[in-house]
């Protein structure tokens, strides 16, 4: 019997080691290092089981690749976590889930219990928003000084917010100044001109007669929004199909014409300008040579609004006018050449008293309609945390620049 026992024993045990190796080689396949973070491993079911997380939230892309790198991102955001003396409590970690689960209008029980009906344990889960928890105190911790955010950053955010309509337009544009003594030459000019239909003959009248600066562009105008165009000019752009040109329009000193290049509607919301504040510094000489020559230098010296009273100081106060008028109240002429201009740009296409004073337009800035509902503090805090984003994005980047990252 004990023969018996000696012989079998040894056979036993090799049966034993070969029933064992098919349940044991999966376990430790998965279980082993997949990935090495700066000696840290990252094993082959944690990239199993975030590919199962992603997939339940239906992640876009491919999840094999976005399990990779956000498992490494992971591992990065603990370890400066722990360089930066950064612990995260299990209370934070359990308010971190519980909002998490919210964004799925469920409670933490109840998202958790979803994961686990794909196979996702809860631990996944954990270590998914342990990272984000840490990393967001990392970034407080290191970046909250350099996130201030000041009043002229509000005021713009404020001015690029706002709906309006979604109708865009391609226009190009013929204005010609109309002296006295050749006003029935130029008004005969414009009539023949508002008969065209080709965009080419259009242009090449800019070329020849207008005197705004898109002459040499053949009066081709960049695509913009029609609210952008002073209320008077509007319905008569919405009235032409493309190629057509509008009836000439009368201005102080001069007539335009505008020829309809495309029209569009789309998602495209331009904000609501309720304002336009704007500076015009009046130049004897009208668009003589010289008085243009003087305006060209003018232009490559001032860059703001505020620069025009050093110019204007010592002549008449009547030389400089500022203000800040309702779109409707500004005159149509200026209210269009303001249309083309962003905060600090001049235009010279205009004149005043029959053509003998140029006006020097420079646009200072224009008021959103929400401007005066807008939360303030509300757009502070997206303003930081956009700039925390950033730093945020540029820090980890290094880091994995710096990291020592090899895949087993």
């Amino acid at each position: 019997m004990r023969l018996l026992t000696r012989l079998l024993a040894p056979a036993a045990l090799a049966m034993a080691a070969v029933l064992a190796q098919p349940q044991a080689a999966p376990a430790q396949g998965l279980f082993a290092p997949a990935i090495i973070v700066n000696d840290q491993v990252i094993t082959g079911y944690e990239l199993e089981q975030r590919q199962r997380m992603l997939s339940v939230l239906r992640a876009p892309g491919d999840v094999t690749k976005l399990a990779r790198e956000q498992l490494i991102d992971d591992r990065l955001r603990m370890q400066a976590a722990r360089a930066n003396g950064v612990v995260v409590d299990e209370e934070a970690v359990a308010a971190g889930m519980e909002e998490f689960a919210g964004r799925a209008n469920l409670t933490r029980a109840e998202f958790t219990k979803a994961l686990a009906a794909s196979g996702v344990a809860e631990e996944t889960f954990r270590d998914f928003v342990s990272a984000g928890v840490a990393w967001r105190e990392v970034v407080r911790a290191r970046f909250a000084s350099r996130a201030s955010i000041d009043e002229a950053e509000i005021d713009r955010a404020i001015s690029r917010q706002g709906g309006g309509s979604s109708v865009r337009v391609l226009l190009s544009e013929i204005i010609m100044p109309m002296p006295p003594q050749q006003e029935t030459t130029v008004r005969d000019r414009a009539n023949r001109i508002a008969q065209l239909r080709s965009t080419s003959a259009f242009s090449e009248q800019a070329r020849r007669f207008s005197a705004t600066a898109s002459r040499g562009n053949g009066g081709r105008l960049p695509r913009q929004d029609l609210t952008e165009l002073p209320p008077p000019l509007q319905p008569l752009v919405l009235g032409l199909a493309p190629g057509e040109v509008t009836d000439p329009i009368p201005l102080q000193g001069a007539i335009a014409l505008f020829q309809l290049r495309d029209i569009e509607e789309g998602a495209y919301t331009a904000p609501e300008v309720s304002a336009i504040e704007y500076a015009a510094y009046y130049m004897a000489g009208g668009r003589s040579a010289e008085t243009l020559a003087v305006a060209r230098v003018l232009a490559g010296k001032v860059d703001r609004c505020d620069d025009l009273y050093g110019v204007a100081k010592g002549q008449p106060a009547s030389v400089l006018d500022r203000g800040t008028l309702p779109i409707d109240q500004i005159p149509t002429d200026i209210a269009y050449e303001l249309s083309k201009l962003d905060p600090g740009e001049v235009s010279t296409a205009l004149t005043r008293a029959n053509g003998q004073t140029l006006v020097f337009l420079m646009l200072c800035g224009r008021t959103s309609a929400i401007a005066e509902e807008a939360d303030r503090e509300r757009i502070t805090v997206g303003l930081r945390n956009q700039r925390l984003t950033a730093l945020a994005d540029g820090y980890l980047a290094q880091l994995r620049a710096d990291a020592r990252i090899l895949d087993q």
